[in-house]
């Protein structure tokens, strides 16, 4: 029982191992409840792999996914990082980030049946708090703006999907049942039951309905920039053309 207090790494590729010991108070219940909720959040995690990915056939193949390493990894760390083993968490993620590709921060606390799709170039900050159910995939940022100690990462709330290559930046709130599209830069809060797309992120449609689009955009663009180009490409057209008046009417008096 005297080894009961002290946590074992085990670094990969090295024949040493990695010793800290834990407060006394700590040992029984790494024992007890704790080992019980990991394993129940254990088990959401990987039930949420077979309801978002249709390509996984059998357990054998859902643990080989890294998301699903990245997200294990992390839940030990958090654990770590909640008991002041600060060092101990940090070693914990960057071994994880090394062999999947994916960077959790072991301050982050993340709910149940998470699940990273891919999963390579994820980033999630030391602030970010995820719901339970929420699905992102690779290239997914959750970052902040500033450089105060304070809450500067998002909160994504229950049963959200970020798409591809999304950056959600600042302590901002992204509602439940919310979807995020690929690429999209969310600055702002968004409401629940929203699709946002674009940069800078705007909402496009909220409880099933498509939001009315602002005067002049006809109910097509989607894209700021692709409409600020038309703008100056509509203003070239007309410079062109008082350019031809003028060539015109100074030809005539010559």
């Amino acid at each position: 029982m005297a080894d009961l207090g002290r946590l074992i790494l085990i670094v990969p590729h090295s024949p040493h191992l990695v010793y800290f010991d834990l407060p006394e108070s700590l040992s029984l219940y790494i024992l007890t409840g704790a080992w019980c909720d990991m394993f129940d959040i254990l088990r959401a995690d990987i039930r949420a792999v077979f309801e978002r990915d249709p390509a996984a056939r059998n357990i054998w193949e859902v643990l080989t996914y890294a998301g699903l390493h990245a997200t294990i990894h992390h839940r030990i760390a958090h654990c770590l990082w909640r008991w002041k083993l600060k060092f101990a968490a940090r070693l914990v993620s960057q071994m994880s980030r090394f062999f999947t590709g994916i960077e959790i921060h072991p301050g982050a606390t993340i709910g149940k049946g998470f699940f990273i799709d891919h999963g390579m170039g994820v980033v999630i900050g030391e602030t970010a708090e995820i719901g339970d159910h929420v699905l992102m995939y690779h290239g997914v940022t959750l970052g902040g703006v500033s450089l105060e100690k304070k809450k500067r990462h998002p909160t994504i709330e229950n049963n959200v999907v970020i798409a591809t290559g999304a950056k959600v930046l600042g302590a901002i709130t992204i509602g439940e049942n919310s979807r995020i599209g690929a690429n999209a830069v969310v600055l702002k809060d968004v409401p629940p039951n929203a699709t946002v797309v674009g940069i800078p992120g705007r909402v496009v449609v909220l409880e099933g309905q498509r939001v009315a689009e602002q005067p002049l955009d006809h109910g097509r663009n989607l894209d700021p920039e692709m409409e600020m180009l038309r703008c100056m490409q509509h203003k070239i057209e007309e410079l062109d053309s008082r350019m031809r008046t003028l060539e015109g009417g100074d030809g005539g008096g010559a």
